[in-house]
């Protein structure tokens, strides 16, 4: 069976079952763990399914329910995260910000300040915004992913190069001790390197779990990055790759309630 049609039953099964684990597929067709990774890494790239631990689920079972899901998901770390970053960028500066629950939670600390020009490829972001001090939001433009309010793809990328800002805010779904910052999709990862390449300071906000979660596809390595705003410290492999760029690692103090 080639792998174009393998893929039609992968999705064909996953409509009928919802969730699919990489042990069933394999037994079933036959194949390697390594082929039926790269079928689901293909069709997680062109949104046809949700790549999970071990396995996948169908996009609509991944949808509004998981984006929810992670917003609650180390919330108390990723407010405390939040109001820290947000103490990096004055009033009166222009920022961009990235689909994510991380950088909405930044953008929740901002509302405080006044005169900022805000740009975003996250819906939830500039509805958080709206009302507050900010001079101008700025929503780029292109077609919305349902499932979390993201705006991804070339148009995205293409909008957000129009633009030079202050300050970068971006989230990633991996960080590897090595110091590389990373993703699942490849189209959300054009538009982070879009907002990193297109601004004066870039700032990483992610939680310490993101260390026990590999993802394949680099955002960029830390050593690029001006700031790492995180909740635990990390590896000190990850924090010698920083010092090399010169980049700082600000780390919430943990409450104990």
């Amino acid at each position: 069976m080639d792998a174009e049609s393998r893929q039609d039953q992968i999705l064909s099964q996953l409509k009928a079952k919802a969730r699919l684990s990489v042990e069933e597929l394999t037994a079933h067709f036959g194949v390697s763990s390594q082929t039926i990774r790269a079928d689901l890494r293909e069709l997680h790239g062109r949104g046809l399914l949700k790549r999970t631990h071990g396995g996948a689920v169908h996009v609509d079972t991944a949808s509004s329910r998981e984006y929810g899901a992670r917003r609650m998901l180390n919330l108390r770390q990723k407010e405390a995260m939040g109001e820290l970053a947000a103490t990096l960028i004055p009033d009166e500066s222009s920022v961009t910000l990235n689909i994510g629950t991380s950088t909405e939670q930044v953008a929740r600390a901002l509302s405080g300040h006044s005169g900022l020009m805000v740009l975003s490829n996250n819906i939830n972001i500039i509805n958080a915004l709206i009302g507050t001090r900010s001079k101008e939001l700025v929503l780029v433009g292109g077609a919305v992913r349902q499932s979390d309010g993201a705006i991804v793809g070339e148009d995205a990328v293409e909008f957000i190069s129009r633009y030079k800002v202050d300050f970068a805010v971006i989230g990633a779904s991996a960080m590897d001790a090595d110091g590389a910052i990373l993703d699942f999709d490849a189209r959300e990862v054009s538009v982070a390197r879009a907002i990193l390449r297109n601004a004066r300071t870039r700032i990483l906000v992610c939680d310490g779990s993101k260390f026990d979660i590999a993802a394949p596809i680099r955002i960029c390595d830390v050593a690029e990055l001006d700031y790492v705003v995180t909740d635990r410290p990390p590896p000190e492999q990850f924090i010698a790759r920083a010092r090399q760029g010169q980049t700082e690692i600000l780390v919430v103090e943990q409450s104990d309630g």
